[in-house]
């Protein structure tokens, strides 16, 4: 037998980046976020073929958008505490079992309650997965890789997303919109096998020390600045998953095509791609917070540019900087916060962090479909992002100059005097 991956990363052993067994798994934890966010785009896409078959409103067809949110939003607390307590190996495949079979699932629904109690199910799994995969990932390297392995993961998301878009330009005009839920059966029958034999059991209950957990973590050594990462946390989630629930619904509203929407839906998520690699590049340069705060104002200052209603081919690159600037955010917020807190406090970190942040992405399509049901139009929904993406930024840049974090210090945060 061989030693714990997760063992000779915590003593900083710098060649385990390249053991065999660790970079499979974290290639198995990254697959599995790419899943997570096809599951959390594919909702954005179909959402007119909902509308046409059941003859549902805005303001319902953002009831069904924010319930797989709600589920995540729960999910993400209990799995990231779930994951301190029983492992991470353990969590992550329970999180990819519901969320797997639950999404499949959809592709049944009858109407929309049964396909609002199925995402909402299925969120359970989905908000779980990114924290518990991400607390795995981090302890597979060496401190020194977390915070660009955190974003590198992350990049998942929107690579999922675009997978969504891309298939749904050919699969929904030709065969509807229930196909795009039935992909969920590829992680529970070609993942999950590879996360039975790849994932290390990293973590388990003997190993915790006394006292950790949501005590610690809202203690008084962390309480205020867990309080920041979750607040920031929902404006970044707010702006994030409301232009992947609404942009393609959005860009119809303008004058578009099913088809050329998703085009624009396309673009946010490549950009979201390239903002994963941007900013874990400008997070080991110069610092994950300080990046964070421009990548977030680049994006406010981005969509609010669509008010001056510019040319196709400006539309286009505001969508790829509001991609690389709210998706690069939220990558730099979970890799400043794997790296702030102790072992032992990761999971529970992580999951209270995106877990209270899912405030923001359930109200997200809630509060777009309201909009869209008064009838104030698509810029409404293109302000409301824009301000939550800026308001991440000012809140990131209290965070940089009273909490600095350190991506080296091993045991918490460094207190400004």
């Amino acid at each position: 037998m061989h030693s714990s991956p997760g063992a000779d990363a915590a003593t900083g052993d710098r060649t385990l980046v390249l053991h065999r067994g660790t970079a499979l798994a974290v290639i198995v934890c990254w697959l599995f976020v790419v899943f997570d966010g096809y599951d959390l785009i594919v909702y954005g896409n179909v959402i007119s073929s909902l509308q046409d078959e059941w003859g549902i409103s805005s303001a319902t067809a953002g009831t069904l958008g924010s319930l797989a949110f709600l589920g995540m939003m729960i999910g993400a607390v209990l799995a990231g505490r779930l994951s301190d307590a029983i492992g991470r190996k353990q969590a992550v495949i329970g999180c990819v079992v519901v969320l797997s079979v639950f999404t499949t699932l959809c592709a049944f629904a009858t109407g929309p309650i049964m396909f609002g109690a199925m995402r909402l199910i299925a969120g359970l799994g989905l908000g779980g997965l990114v924290p518990t995969s991400n607390a795995l990932a981090a302890e597979l390297v060496p401190r020194r890789w977390r915070a660009a392995v955190a974003t590198m993961m992350m990049s998942g998301v929107p690579i999922g997303g675009s997978i969504a878009a891309l298939l749904g330009i050919p699969v929904i005009p030709n065969w509807g919109w229930r196909p795009m839920f039935l992909f969920a059966l590829v992680p529970l029958f070609v993942l999950v096998p590879l996360a039975l034999k790849y994932l290390p059991n990293t973590h388990s209950k003997t190993d915790t020390p006394t006292g950790g957990g949501f005590r610690e973590l809202l203690g008084s050594r962390f309480r205020t600045i867990s309080i920041m990462f979750a607040l920031v946390t929902v404006v970044t989630l707010l702006a994030w998953y409301g232009l992947g629930t609404w942009l393609p619904k959005l860009m119809q509203n303008t004058g578009t095509d099913l088809g050329s929407a998703l085009t624009f839906a396309l673009a946010l998520n490549l950009g979201a791609v390239a903002g994963s690699f941007i900013t874990a590049w400008g997070g080991v340069r110069f610092g994950t917070v300080p990046t964070s705060i421009v990548a977030a104002f680049v994006a406010g200052v981005a969509l609010l540019a669509l008010l001056l209603s510019p040319p196709t081919a400006v539309v286009y690159a505001i969508f790829v900087l509001a991609g690389v600037g709210t998706h690069g955010t939220q990558c730099l917020i979970i890799a400043a916060v794997a790296s702030y807190y102790p072992d032992h406090l990761r999971g529970t970190a992580l999951g209270w962090a995106l877990g209270v942040g899912r405030i923001g992405a359930v109200a997200a399509p809630q509060i777009g479909g309201w909009l869209l049901a008064a009838g104030l139009g698509a810029n409404s929904n293109f302000i409301l992002f824009a301000v939550s993406a800026l308001i991440a930024s000012l809140l990131l840049t209290v965070v940089w100059k009273r909490f600095p974090v350190s991506d080296d210090a091993p045991r918490g945060p460094i207190m400004a005097h």
